[in-house]
């Protein structure tokens, strides 16, 4: 993009064929009309910011921005890790302390895996596979499906590869390994369907994790309050829970900017608490247990316990819950400033807790049960219970954040039904608010905390959904390490065998504690995994069947012929899903309503596999005949949606930028004509058009058009198909927010269409 002094831009003008929707992207056919210097209103969008800053780019943001986005990310984003210390130790040893040296071993499973998971692979290598400043599973999906070609919707066009953002660097030389998976992903429908349906686990399984992180953690914290007042029994302290539970909801309304802000001042009092605690104890009752950085101590700890050494893996991985955060908050912050905070603040201070906790343990081991408030010095227990439950608290922000995010990214990619997306910065476009899934979460989270009442339990079920999320983002990033970073197979394979084998030791012990809790994440999953298939199944065979029953180029010259049709003077935006050619649903019109608008836009909305389109970049034109055109408007999963008055003053700008710039003469008349002839006929050609565009406008105004549409089994389907779009299909697209509303469409204005898809 190249600034005009204020924030404007070059558009961009490509051709789309009717037919398929195909062009070449040349800009041999518009000569020196290719690109025209024009003021880019859609900065309206993003209060005047460059589109580039929207990134959150490592090397065009400033130290300043990138310490003031570190600070913030200690609210949102390391309070499930950094609360891990409530619960870790208590849930490796439910049934007490067996054997001293078995503390060694904890510890040192504790910090091998923050390290190799947690640093290793989240901090250095999983945030290094953003996509455009972007993270989540479906973040890792889009990168695969641009290089692959694995989406399953046919609106693919080729003029999207030449948005600057859809461009992938990746290295220039072929491997053999690289092309065979790229392949298999291409040609096989089966690994194109695993592949949607993994990605739709691995967010399920988020969504899991971001209801089981509010119930653990604040029930942990509020327990404390035991150590002191031993007359509450559990029911008072799950009742407690719940209370804060729905409070810490309401407040999600007022932003991620707001809230991190507020929360990181109490987080960082808490590492720093838990730091000199872990100081504390470490010097007083036992420094020995540094010994624990000896890996040698996991062997002795596995060949003392055997199968319990197994079973307590389960405990063992709580120690990092929340690293998925990292990765899925990554759009509200950047890669430099998590990586700084993680490295400067958050482990140095959860290292320090757990040797301290340890250390204290070493003399009081019959306080497993209770160890953190146990070891915490008595002078300062209260001021670290409040401290405590504010943490707790703030540990639900991370996983509730990357839940918006998620979900967000599922809607526009056709994977989830529509939702009202609230942007709450106006500096950055990722931190969002979600309504509808901040009170399903609400609900959800307090039926659980109010069905398990205690944390043993919980914690089975806690450990499960991370121990999946961590093998799905693996196994996508072992796909994404193949065929698009070309990494040698060999440091793929140390990656498989190391942090790849551990993820899937710690899930074969999760598993183990399925009956005990451990199916409540699996049945969220189920849940979500299900709506979210028979959304995408509903979404693509209307999809398919309009791509298959779209309008001719003979079809529409007849309908615009017929002098029965009667043209009033307005400017129209039908709107339609479809990418390639025109929707039936314009048929159908045509056949109830004998008269079209003047001017007539066919409008489709389509989301791109990538994180945010330019905005320069964003509208794509075709004249079809005078006065009809075809117009697709192209997001990126994590852009926001303008407003629906601002969309259309940018619309018209860029339609009557595209008419000087691409209503070029036909062939026969640049034959005919001598180069001032050419130009001059042209010249014509663009008043004329330009003044039909301003006449329907400043007569008739804009209205639009929309398809009203019922989505019925065809005759001859079988009884599942019928079952999955007659009433499961229906009966979510009744129960969510309609097109109109999502696209803030003002009633007055707008005309349906009944229209019946058999598909």
């Amino acid at each position: 993009m190249e600034p005009d002094g204020t924030a404007g831009g070059r558009l961009k003008v490509a051709e789309v064929d009717l037919a398929d929707g195909h062009g070449d992207g040349s800009a041999e056919g518009n000569k020196g009309f290719r690109k025209i210097q024009k003021l880019d209103s859609f900065n309206i969008e993003t209060a005047g910011l460059e589109s580039d800053r929207g990134h959150l780019s490592n090397q065009n943001l400033a130290w300043r921005m990138v310490i003031k986005l570190a600070i913030q990310s200690i609210g949102v984003v390391y309070g499930d890790l950094g609360t891990s210390p409530l619960y870790v130790l208590p849930g490796i040893f439910p049934n007490g302390i067996k054997h001293e040296e078995d503390l060694l071993g904890a510890l040192s499973l504790i910090f091998y895996s923050i390290i190799l998971i947690f640093l290793i692979k989240y901090v250095f290598i999983v945030l290094s596979a953003n996509d455009n400043g972007d993270g989540g599973t479906f973040a890792l999906y889009s990168l695969i499906c641009r290089y692959a070609k694995a989406s399953l919707t046919p609106n693919q066009q080729a003029e999207d590869r030449e948005i600057s953002t859809y461009r992938l660097e990746v290295p220039s030389h072929r491997l053999r390994w690289a092309s065979a998976m790229k392949s298999l992903l291409e040609n096989k429908k089966t690994a194109k369907y695993l592949l949607l349906f993994v990605t739709m686990l691995g967010t399920s399984m988020v969504i899991g994790d971001g209801i089981l992180t509010p119930c653990i953690s604040v029930l942990s914290a509020v327990g404390g309050v035991r150590e002191a007042a031993s007359s509450l029994g559990d029911d008072q302290v799950m009742w407690i829970s719940v209370v804060i539970l729905i409070i810490l909801f309401q407040v999600q309304r007022y932003g991620t900017h707001k809230v991190g802000y507020s929360f990181a001042p109490i987080l960082s009092l808490w590492f720093i608490s838990i730091a000199l605690i872990g100081i504390y104890n470490f010097a007083k009752y036992d420094p020995g247990v540094i010994k624990a950085v000896n890996p040698l101590y996991i062997v002795h700890y596995f060949m003392r316990n055997k199968t319990d050494a197994w079973i307590s893996l389960g405990g063992v991985i709580l120690c990092l819950t929340g690293s998925e955060a990292l990765f899925a908050d990554l759009g509200h912050f950047n890669v430099l400033s998590i990586q700084l905070s993680s490295c400067v603040v958050v482990l140095p201070s959860i290292f320090l807790a757990y040797f301290g906790q340890v250390a204290y343990l070493r003399k009081h081991t019959e306080d497993v049960a209770s160890t953190f408030y146990s070891s915490i010095p008595k002078p300062v227990y209260w001021p670290m219970f409040v401290i405590a439950v504010s943490a707790a608290i703030i540990a639900s922000q991370a996983m509730i954040s990357a839940t918006y995010a998620i979900v967000k990214q599922s809607v526009v990619l056709g994977c989830f039904p529509h939702v009202k997306v609230v942007h709450t910065s106006k500096d950055h476009e990722g931190q969002i608010y979600i309504p509808e899934i901040n009170t399903l979460l609400m609900l959800a989270c307090v039926g659980v905390t109010l069905g398990f009442k205690t944390t043993l339990q919980l914690g089975n079920a806690y450990g499960i959904a991370v121990a999946f999320v961590f093998t799905i983002t693996s196994t996508f990033l072992v796909i994404v390490m193949v065929m698009i970073w070309k990494i040698n197979i060999l440091l793929i394979i140390l990656y498989v065998l190391t942090i790849g084998l551990a993820e899937y030791v710690f899930l074969s012990s999760v598993l183990y504690k399925f009956i005990d809790g451990g199916y409540v994440p699996l049945v969220f999953a189920v849940v979500m995994v299900t709506i979210m298939l028979v959304w995408n199944y509903g979404y693509r065979k209307k999809y398919e069947y309009e791509f298959e029953n779209k309008v001719s180029r003979e079809a529409l010259v007849t309908i615009m012929s017929n002098t029965n049709i009667h043209r009033v003077p307005a400017l129209a935006l039908f709107y339609t899903e479809l990418v390639h050619g025109i929707s039936p649903v314009f048929t159908q019109y045509v056949a109830n309503v004998p008269a079209l608008n003047s001017v007539l836009v066919f409008v489709s909305i389509k989301s791109l596999p990538i994180s945010k389109v330019p905005l320069e970049e964003r509208f794509v034109f075709r004249q079809v005949e005078s006065g009809i055109y075809r117009c697709v408007v192209r997001y990126g999963y994590s852009d926001a949606k303008m407003e629906q008055q601002s969309f259309e003053k940018v619309l018209i700008d860029r339609l009557k930028d595209f008419i000087r710039c691409g209503a070029l003469p036909t062939a026969d008349q640049q034959g005919e004509a001598s180069d001032h002839g050419i130009a001059m006929v042209h010249e014509e050609r663009v008043q004329r058009e330009i003044g039909l565009v301003d006449e329907a406008i400043n007569i008739g105004g804009i209205m639009y058009l929309m398809a009203q549409s019922e989505v019925i089994a065809s005759s001859g389907s079988g009884c599942s198909k019928r079952f999955v779009i007659n009433y499961l299909y229906n009966c979510l697209k009744r129960n969510v927010r309609q097109q109109e509303e999502v696209l803030g469409i003002p009633h007055k204005r707008l005309l349906k269409v009944g229209f019946t898809y058999e598909i």
